[in-house]
This record gives C-alpha cells, sequence and structure tokens, in this order.
C-alpha cells in the first residue's frame, strides 16, 4: 500500500512539473477577437474592418444571432479603437480542423503582414471528408501599413 502511494505521488510530481502546452508569452503587438471555422470566402484573403457596425455584421452570424440590439448570453468582443481590425479568410479546405486557436506574433516588411500562427496538428485515421471556409479576426497596431497578409505556421 505505501509503495502505491508513493507510485501516485511520483507521477503526480511528474506531471506538475510538465511543461504547458500553450504558449505564456504575452501578445504584445497582436490579439485574436473571433474565430470560425465556417462562413469565409472559397479564396484566400483579408479586408480590413472599418467600424464597429461592419465588425458587428460579420461576427453576428458566427455567434448565430441576426439581432445584436437585444440582451443575449453571448459575450460579443469589443472592437478596438487604436488599432486595425483585419479580417482574414484562409480559405476552403477539404478536411481537418483549420481553425486559428492562437497568434504567437505578427510583423510587417515589405508592405506584407506576416501573422505567425501555430501549425495545426494532423489527424490520423480516415476523415468524413467536410468542406469547410475557416476566417478570423485580429487586431494589429494602428500604424502598420500593409497591402497583403501572409500567414506563418510555425510549431
Amino acid at each position: 500500500m505505501k509503495s502505491l502511494l508513493i507510485a501516485c505521488a511520483v507521477i503526480f510530481m511528474s506531471c506538475a512539473n510538465a511543461p504547458s502546452q500553450k504558449s505564456s508569452a504575452p501578445q504584445e503587438n497582436a490579439e485574436l477577437l473571433v474565430s470560425e471555422s465556417q462562413g469565409g470566402t472559397d479564396k484566400p484573403g483579408f479586408k480590413i474592418i472599418k467600424d464597429e457596425k461592419e465588425f458587428r455584421n460579420i461576427i453576428a452570424g458566427s455567434f448565430g444571432t441576426a439581432d445584436l440590439g437585444k440582451d443575449s448570453y453571448v459575450s460579443y468582443p469589443k472592437f478596438p479603437k487604436n488599432k486595425k481590425v483585419v479580417i482574414y479568410n484562409l480559405g476552403t479546405f477539404r478536411s481537418g480542423s483549420h481553425k486559428i486557436e492562437e497568434i504567437k506574433s505578427v510583423s510587417v516588411k515589405n508592405q506584407i503582414l506576416y501573422v505567425e500562427v501555430p501549425a495545426g496538428e494532423p489527424s490520423g485515421g480516415m476523415e468524413i471528408q467536410v468542406i469547410s471556409s475557416p476566417w478570423f479576426i485580429f487586431t494589429v497596431p494602428a500604424d502598420y501599413k500593409f497591402t497583403s497578409v501572409e500567414l506563418k505556421y510555425s510549431k
């Protein structure tokens, strides 16, 4: 019995010392506001959202409600005042999950906004083919000037 208790304590301590899977580094220059696996366009591309009305119209469908004027149990993200708000459509995929859950970093070089996101984990086995058009909305500093957006996948 004593050895079983010691074995459990050793296993618990090894789990407690394991590094976290999620990065806890602060994202100083980008913030992910909304990410959805459906509703985007067929081709990759981006658009800068100009005002709160346009922002609310875009995210209304992602939360499954048409009337944003009434009280709702859904907590909508706030439209940031001092940042650029960008919607990025990833295009169409035939299988797997391509929803963006985190932005690691953003940078601008030669008027291209590079957005670094974690690489998706490959899923094994037979999958049912589902066509998806994922998209996400994120913010960047207002002084960033860019004419195109490129995703960089990292591990």
